[in-house]
């Protein structure tokens, strides 16, 4: 069984829903970032964090893609060209949407306010825009990688979570419809629920 430290309302959503995804068993540890539970673990105090062997590993991309390594799902093998499509589709997300929310969030509420630069968020918004129509394309029928439900999309509707809540631009009409399909699998109303 794993253990996951962190809250629901952040990254930790995408591991808990590859874990339900993949049918794992879990304990989750509810805790805030920066909380003196997750200190006492992490000394960074960010979560997710997976705990394997008494040791807190953090980092949401990191951790389902080690789930999926560990686990032959939601993944394809290392060194093959499926894998290679995947990891592209990953690094993009990662550059192109879940960077820009996340220099936004800082910029917003996150680092003390003699620290944030209020211009930036407009920037993010219209870069964020941009990226839209080039996800968009990525799309190979009904997921990222055609008609296998990766990782990719996890991180994929997670990001278009928090741009919903950040209010960033609406997805296209495509995009609309790959999340609604992305947010009706079990796992991820199991996740939702549990949140």
């Amino acid at each position: 069984m794993y253990t996951v430290l962190g809250t629901t309302k952040n990254r930790t959503f995408r591991v808990i829903w590859a874990l339900n995804e993949l049918g794992l068993d879990y304990e989750q540890i509810r805790a805030a970032p920066g909380s003196a539970d997750v200190k006492s673990r992490l000394d960074t105090g960010k979560v997710p964090a997976l705990i394997i062997d008494g040791e807190a590993l953090p980092d949401s991309v990191a951790i389902i893609t080690f789930l999926a390594d560990r686990h032959n799902s939601l993944t394809f093998p290392a060194g093959s060209i499926d894998r290679l499509r995947l990891d592209g589709h990953i690094n993009f997300l990662i550059e192109e949407f879940d960077s820009l929310l996340w220099v936004a969030a800082k910029n917003s509420f996150i680092n003390p306010e003699n620290r944030r630069a209020k211009a930036v968020k407009p920037v993010m918004k219209w870069e964020y825009q941009r990226s839209l129509a080039r996800l968009e394309e990525r799309l190979q029928g009904e997921y990222l990688m055609g008609d296998v439900f990766t990782i990719a999309d996890i991180l994929a509707v997670h990001c278009f979570n928090w741009a919903f809540v950040a209010k960033f631009p609406a997805p296209t009409v495509a995009l609309s419809v790959y999340i609604k399909r992305c947010k009706d699998r079990a796992a991820y109303k199991k996740t939702l629920s549990e949140a």
